[in-house]
């Protein structure tokens, strides 16, 4: 390779790098001023937006980044705004989004289409419910320190939590990818 093709390599990869790290501090910013309570039984399963850069970046840089985005975004996100959740909240924050962003990610890059953002979308919703049934039978009987019956009397808010949350999140994405994706491709 020439000198000007691996500054230009570099060039790409340095800007995709910044990119990434503007959506994540979108999302870490989103947290931070938006968060509430849906149910007020459960007033611990708070809605906040983060997800939308993420599946954001996952639609303009593909899955993989979806991934990685979703992995420091939740990490940093549970280091200061949601602190309170502690390594808890930092899982189930890497379970819930990676199954939303990988699934759409995956559906959406075969072809880039409003019908295929739309199926997508969808399937990453609900890809996000059955994953976060699953791990909330798992992971929170061993952090929570409550048998899973406790989760499953639990289980109808959080269902329709990841639902609405999710659902939320992927119309928001929806209505905002297409005018500013151009602003995002490599």
């Amino acid at each position: 390779m020439s000198t000007k093709t691996n500054t230009s390599v570099a060039k790409l990869r340095t800007l995709r790098l910044v990119k990434m790290g503007m959506m994540i501090a979108i999302s870490i910013a989103l947290v931070y001023f938006i968060h509430f309570p849906i149910f007020p039984q459960v007033a611990f399963l708070e809605y906040d937006p983060a997800d939308i850069p993420i599946l954001i970046g996952t639609f303009a840089l593909g899955p993989l980044a979806g991934l990685l985005l979703t992995v420091v975004t939740s990490i940093i996100q549970g280091l200061t705004v949601s602190a309170a959740s502690g390594l808890y909240g930092i899982l189930m924050h890497v379970i819930a989004t990676s199954a939303l962003v990988l699934t759409a990610g995956l559906i959406y890059a075969r072809n880039k289409t409003r019908k295929n953002a739309v199926i997508a979308l969808v399937c990453g919703t609900v890809a996000m419910v059955a994953v976060m049934f699953v791990a909330n039978l798992i992971v929170t009987p061993m952090f929570m320190g409550v048998t899973v019956d406790v989760v499953l009397v639990l289980m109808p808010f959080i269902l329709l939590f990841n639902l609405i949350k999710a659902g939320i999140n992927s119309l928001v994405t929806f209505v905002l990818y297409k005018r500013i994706s151009g602003f995002l491709h490599d």
